[in-house]
């Protein structure tokens, strides 16, 4: 099987890295776009726009590109590499993958439309406080009086939801065992208490009231399994982004390896600094394999499989990510623990992502629960 990137692929990689490498290849301009009230460099997102990357994921009737997983994944891995805060991965892969997976011809058109030129941004609620990884609404309940639907509850942490233009909501559907609807609402129709992440990206609490809804597709619809295939395409496009980042970690780590000195002599003089290095890169190359693959399983469409793949890829770049960040903060020193240096901040991105879209034990407990060709066996 041939693994390497085409000439389309390629270029795309060269024009997204050279334009991610302007804005964010000083960590000092990440700090400064992170501390800005939006959180990310507007600037550079309608520039990700002008160049289709915010429609990369969406069909060219959506005013998309039609883009395969590949590419994505190859845009992803690039925000990784520089920590670019830009809420790609929560706004266009997954807000706009709900949409696109269940919205109307007309509601896709619309959003996806506005989303792909820059005009809008969308985050999606659909985590209830204490409660993640769960493809069903716990946090946020609908309600209908005639055509009109309204919601209450409260969904957090919304990634990106503090400056969202619109909501992409999951909500429990009236009746009992109605299953989970998927809503748009207006932000102006919601209150949102914003903060700053591990890793300095936002994330908000977003509290519904009555709050104005409109039904994505058809109205009072269970889409659960709608909500858990884009879920999991969430995680394999958040599985290349943490790919990203441990290959900046990985080289920064042997950069620094090669020019710090101590006793008059490079750190890679020593031995056993060097097998830690190279165990970093082991790991790192098994994470890539399994992120290839997990990204190639999309494209044919079969949703347990790509439910399989989500799993095995989260839970190989959740441990793989812990090793090479932990290693890449020791064999710095001190200084991998500053937030001026992006070691550390890398590693607390990868936590980040293990946290909103799964954690190793979370991924595992899922793979064993799907293991049912064997007899229950005692133990003696």
């Amino acid at each position: 099987m041939d693994f390497t990137y085409d000439d389309e692929q390629q270029a795309l990689r060269e024009a997204v890295r050279g334009l991610l490498k302007d804005a964010y290849g000083d960590h000092e301009a990440r700090r400064q776009a992170v501390a800005t009230d939006d959180g990310f460099d507007r600037a550079l997102w309608g520039r990700l726009a002008e160049m289709g990357v915010l429609g990369l994921p969406f069909s060219e009737d959506d005013g998309g590109v039609g883009a395969g997983p590949v590419e994505i994944g190859i845009v992803c891995q690039e925000l990784g590499r520089v920590l670019a805060p830009e809420p790609y991965l929560a706004s266009v892969v997954h807000a706009g993958g709900l949409v696109a997976a269940v919205g109307s011809r007309e509601q896709k058109a619309d959003l996806l439309g506005r989303l792909s030129a820059g005009e809008v941004q969308l985050a999606a609620a659909d985590t209830s406080p204490g409660g993640r990884w769960a493809s069903r609404a716990d946090g946020v309940r609908a309600s209908v009086d005639g055509d009109t639907w309204t919601l209450d509850g409260v969904a957090d942490p919304v990634v990106g939801g503090a400056t969202a233009d619109v909501l992409v909501v999951t909500a429990a559907l009236p009746g009992d065992g109605a299953g989970t609807g998927v809503f748009v609402v207006d932000a102006a129709a919601v209150t949102r208490t914003g903060y700053a992440a591990a890793d300095l990206t936002r994330a908000a609490s977003v509290t519904f009231e009555a709050s104005a809804a409109t039904p994505l597709g058809e109205p009072g619809r269970d889409l659960t399994d709608s909500i858990a295939t884009i879920s999991d395409l969430t995680r394999i496009m958040g599985a290349n982004q943490a790919l990203g980042v441990m290959q900046s970690q990985v080289r920064a780590t042997t950069d620094y390896l090669k020019s710090r000195k101590q006793f008059g002599v490079t750190l890679n003089t020593f031995q056993a600094l060097t097998f830690r290095a190279a165990d970093m890169y082991v790991e790192l190359e098994l994470a890539h394999s399994m992120v290839d693959w997990a990204t190639m399983t999309i494209a044919g469409g079969d949703r347990e499989v790509v439910a399989d793949a989500a799993d095995r890829v989260g839970l190989a770049t959740a441990r793989a990510g812990r090793h090479i960040g932990q290693e890449a903060i020791q064999l710095h020193g001190g200084i991998g623990m500053t937030a001026e240096y992006a070691v550390g901040v890398g590693t607390a991105h990868l936590e980040v992502l293990d946290q909103w879209l799964g954690n190793a034990h979370h991924h595992l407990t899922r793979l064993s629960s799907r293991v049912t060709d064997h007899e229950l066996v005692e133990a003696v």
